[in-house]
């Protein structure tokens, strides 16, 4: 008999809810990433929402975000997860640096 997980394509990516804003400038753990259509496509161009599960003193958290910059960093790096990094905002947007 097959298990869901040996088919099911979205992986669960746990941990409580937060803010972009509370982990800015601190430095996490980024576990895993998830690429969605919005339900909002006028807030970004992409028309996209990142959900990123990270790790910050050994708790997990998940964050939702339309950062059309941090959508694009994860797509290209997503491989390279887990990795260390630090969100930082400049003008408008949110990066990895």
């Amino acid at each position: 008999m097959k298990r869901f997980s040996d088919f099911a394509e979205d992986e669960t990516l746990d941990g409580d809810k937060t803010r972009i804003e509370d982990v800015l400038n601190t430095e996490i753990t980024v576990l895993n990433y998830r690429i969605k259509n919005t339900k909002y496509p006028e807030k970004n161009h992409s028309g996209k929402c990142l959900t990123l599960q990270i790790e910050v003193n050994e708790k997990r958290y998940v964050i939702f975000t339309g950062s059309d910059v941090l959508i694009e960093q994860a797509s290209k790096y997503g491989d390279e997860m887990p990795f260390m990094a630090t969100i930082k905002k400049i003008d408008k947007y949110y990066t990895f640096t």
